[in-house]
């Protein structure tokens, strides 16, 4: 009854805020009108006028991530990038950078993944020119020394290193490793810790990287908050509007169907025992009703509202948390359920409960009014996140590394509204398979034994 109260509520809270009534239409869950612009040099430029008065997020979007590094010893570059993107230029040194950064009010971050890398700052919309000047000139005339270079490869380091110190890093890295045999998702957006070991003698192949993949067909610039397309535009044309276009294109290798369950094992000591199950599952479209069912269908059986959470978590106390979770990824990627253990021993226990929950909905049992509610609770707790310049750029920005077309967020979410029982049952029957799965786990024991 609890569960049924909260869920019920979002809904009704959705509804009073988006004016939604009995017997008229829905709106769109992205709300607010998209004017899309492509400059001569293939430059994606997104404008979103939004109430916010005095304020503007201005976002770009590179189509480049560890997908892209196909060479072998040549991976973590992408993320390697996102580094050297704040050590300036000649215009522009690393401390002229930030002087001129902070009289706009905005700091600047970026950060990187699979299929993408992203740069953002939000400020005072009367500094948007400079903005657009800052980052036209570090994403054209990007300038650093050899000296430079490895002392970030040096500090890439470092991150992998701390980063690798959780279980749960290394967990996350073994499955990569292991569910993937040629595909670039083999590896993490790190890279492998051989190849950052080796990146302070890389230089050269540095700067062809930059010079491949920094280039206005790979960007997007998403500007959203008190601001004009017309005026974007503008801006864009002014400073971005000479910066020549590429001819590189990557031939990303394909991965071969997987025939048998795979397993990995980290061996820790005094860390809770984890079981991590990995499904094959299918690259993000919105052509396709796969990927919101798969959506529908992890919240439906494994979040903190499910029976199998009651079952494990609450009741029988044998499981801390239990989540799923399918990565959104321009390739397939994988369908992940989660587990934190309170007892090693039970690791087969409850992946043959994962299994046996997995099972019932591959034989229709779905309940179509969890259905329902998984439905309203995906579309309206997305819609009320939508609240401010940052957040609203950030969720364009994910559909535009995907698809190269922010108009994909509504696409998708109307894609949730189709799903029927009939699509949970097929995708449970044709990507939550042994067949498809890795299975991966940390315990005080030398092996993965399970099953």
């Amino acid at each position: 009854m609890k569960k049924l109260i909260s869920i019920t509520l979002i809904y009704v809270f959705a509804l009073i805020a988006f004016g939604i009534q009995a017997g008229t239409t829905e709106k769109p869950v992205f709300n607010y009108p998209i004017h899309q612009t492509k400059l001569s040099n293939g430059l994606n430029v997104v404008t979103v006028p939004y109430d916010s008065p005095g304020i503007a997020a201005f976002y770009i979007v590179v189509r480049v991530g560890s997908r892209e590094e196909v060479e072998p010893g040549k991976t973590g570059f992408a993320h390697f990038f996102e580094h050297m993107m704040f050590r300036g230029t000649d215009k522009f040194p690393k401390h002229k950078y930030t002087e001129v950064l902070k009289s706009t009010g905005a700091s600047a971050n970026a950060n990187t993944s699979l299929d993408r890398t992203v740069y953002h700052m939000t400020g005072d919309v009367d500094k948007l020119e400079t903005m657009f000047m800052l980052e036209a000139d570090r994403f054209q005339n990007l300038k650093y020394s050899v000296q430079d270079f490895k002392t970030e490869a040096g500090a890439v380091k470092g991150e992998y290193t701390k980063n690798n110190a959780s279980p749960l890093s290394q967990l996350y890295e073994a499955v990569q490793n292991t569910a993937f045999d040629n595909h670039t998702y083999k590896h993490t957006t790190m890279g492998f810790f051989k190849d950052i070991v080796d990146m302070p003698n890389q230089y050269e192949y540095s700067i062809e990287f930059f010079n491949r993949f920094y280039r206005p067909e790979y960007c997007t610039i998403i500007v959203v908050g008190d601001v004009k397309a017309v005026a974007v535009n503008a801006l864009a044309t002014k400073y971005f509007g000479k910066w020549k276009k590429g001819n590189h294109v990557t031939k990303i290798p394909t991965e071969p169907e997987q025939s048998e369950t795979k397993k990995t094992h980290i061996q820790v000591t005094k860390y809770p025992p984890h079981l991590s199950l990995n499904f094959k599952g299918a690259s993000y479209s919105d052509l396709s009703i796969d990927n919101a069912a798969i959506g529908i269908l992890n919240l439906m059986l494994f979040s903190d509202k499910s029976t199998l959470y009651d079952e494990l978590v609450n009741k029988e106390q044998k499981a801390r948390s239990i989540s799923g979770y399918n990565w959104s990824t321009r390739d397939p990627n994988l369908i992940t359920v989660s587990a934190s253990l309170v007892n090693k021993d039970d690791l087969q226990y409850v992946k043959d409960a994962v299994m046996k929950t997995i099972e019932k909905a591959a034989n229709g049992e779905i309940d179509e009014k969890k259905m329902a509610e998984a439905k309203s609770y995906l579309k309206y707790s997305f819609a009320m996140s939508l609240d401010n310049p940052s957040s609203i750029a950030n969720s364009l920005s994910q559909y535009v590394w995907l698809t190269g077309d922010p108009n994909s967020i509504n696409r998708m979410y109307d894609n949730y509204a189709k799903v029927t029982k009939a699509d949970l049952v097929r995708v449970a029957q044709r990507y939550y398979t042994s067949q498809r799965l890795t299975i991966a786990t940390i315990s005080s024991d030398s092996s993965n034994s399970i099953q």
